[in-house]
């Protein structure tokens, strides 16, 4: 899959701009977020924002990790999974990649597995694999692999699964990160289906029986009425319902309508939003409200030089 620097561009942007969108609305009941017209970078005056202290137009750990995987897969293309893991805790530890070099939010379960990384327990064990392990902490940072990745669907899978389990262990986890990757490959394709080739692709890639065909089959596709809470499953369908929207804007406000994990939800969307739209799809005063920019700016270069595109 050899993808353009537009579609891969508008990727990146796409999920910084929805995370950072999202941020104020996070924690608030659907019944509490403002008309979809009115959901802006900046919420409406006497909104009661989430990180009042944190400027409007600033990502959170969403696009810090988005970025951080990035980063090592620019470095290393075949995936490195020391690299990445170290970038993870520079994040948490230092504020690599996030704006202003200030980490406001962090996942329980992610919080977890770093701190494992940093008292010396290897990315390969680092891990929680409980059932109750499935938040959504890979998946909100996984698109760059199927923006970056130069291999075939079978290792975009294995690798897919690698960095979660980082962070998130649990085959559901790894089902749920695999199937967005292969989502948005499709998407980069423009594929006609590209959520059901999705699915056909991952079905021949997990021998039946094995445990993430049946957690694909089991839990990931039976779900139902997504909610934009922060568990795995659930943020996937979500970001699926939202990309129903047929424009950019469209896409991240009807993500953040559904309340609760609102920048997560705006950030799985807005990644496929972006490929599907491009940069010239984002509103400009939402480009131009973004902080961060500097961060991004030396990855997009680094991009243009590379053979992949």
């Amino acid at each position: 899959m050899h993808a353009s620097f537009q579609q891969i561009q508008g990727g990146l942007w796409g999920l910084l701009v929805g995370d950072a969108v999202g941020v104020p609305y996070e924690f608030h009941a659907p019944s509490q977020i403002p008309a979809l017209q009115l959901i802006q970078l900046l919420p409406p005056a006497g909104f009661p924002r989430s990180y009042s202290h944190v400027p409007a137009g600033t990502w959170s750990d969403d696009g810090s990790q988005a970025l951080c995987l990035a980063a090592s897969l620019l470095t290393y293309p075949d995936f490195n999974l020391t690299d990445f893991a170290s970038r993870l805790t520079h994040w948490l530890a230092d504020g690599y990649m996030a704006v202003d070099g200030v980490v406001f939010d962090v996942g329980i379960q992610t919080g977890a597995a770093l701190r494992r990384l940093t008292h010396g327990i290897p990315p390969t064990q680092s891990g929680l694999d409980g059932e109750r392990n499935n938040g959504n902490g890979s998946l909100m940072r996984s698109l760059p692999l199927a923006l970056l990745h130069r291999g075939d669907f079978a290792s975009l899978v294995t690798i897919a699964h690698l960095q979660s389990a980082v962070t998130h262990a649990h085959p559901r986890s790894q089902a749920c990160c695999a199937l967005y990757c292969l989502w948005a490959r499709h998407e980069l394709a423009r594929h006609p289906s590209p959520w059901d080739a999705a699915v056909d692709a991952l079905r021949t890639i997990y021998p039946p029986g094995s445990p993430h065909r049946i957690e694909l089959e089991q839990s990931v596709l039976t779900h139902s009425q997504p909610s934009g809470s922060g568990y795995v499953v659930d943020s996937l369908h979500s970001a699926r319902l939202a990309c129903q929207a047929t424009s950019y804007p469209g896409i991240i406000q009807a993500a953040i309508a559904l309340g609760n994990d609102t920048d997560t939800t705006a950030c799985i969307a807005g990644g496929i939003a972006g490929i599907r739209h491009g940069k010239a799809g984002i509103p400009a005063h939402w480009l131009d409200g973004l902080r961060g920019k500097d961060i991004l700016a030396p990855l997009l270069e680094s991009l243009k030089s590379q053979s992949v595109l």
